[in-house]
């Protein structure tokens, strides 16, 4: 369903069915990984007008993989790593994973 190198990858599906009978697939909830059980490849200073994208590009090879830099920085929103209130403070980039499935 979801290509591997996504981090949906290795979450199960389930279907819902309602009270009319009708069946919705969906993906199971993901959790967060803890941080200290990642291993570190980089902290980058963040500078104005950095994005996610940019950093995962700059330090992991491949924008698409901004989600790493979230889980090692425990965030549920991109946004918050990289806004104006976090220029000049330090993102941890973690060693690249990918998800098992």
């Amino acid at each position: 369903m979801f290509d591997y190198t996504s981090r949906y990858y290795s979450l199960d599906t389930a279907v819902y069915t309602t009270t009319g009978g009708r069946q919705i697939p969906y993906v199971r909830r993901r959790f967060l990984p803890q941080p200290d059980g990642l291993t570190l490849l980089a902290q980058v200073g963040v500078t104005q007008g950095d994005r996610l994208d940019l950093i995962a590009a700059r330090t992991l090879g491949v924008p698409t993989q901004y989600w790493q830099i979230c889980d090692a920085n425990s965030a549920m929103n991109p946004f918050d790593l990289t806004g104006d209130a976090a220029v000049g403070t330090l993102v941890r980039v973690p060693m690249p994973q990918t998800p098992q499935g």
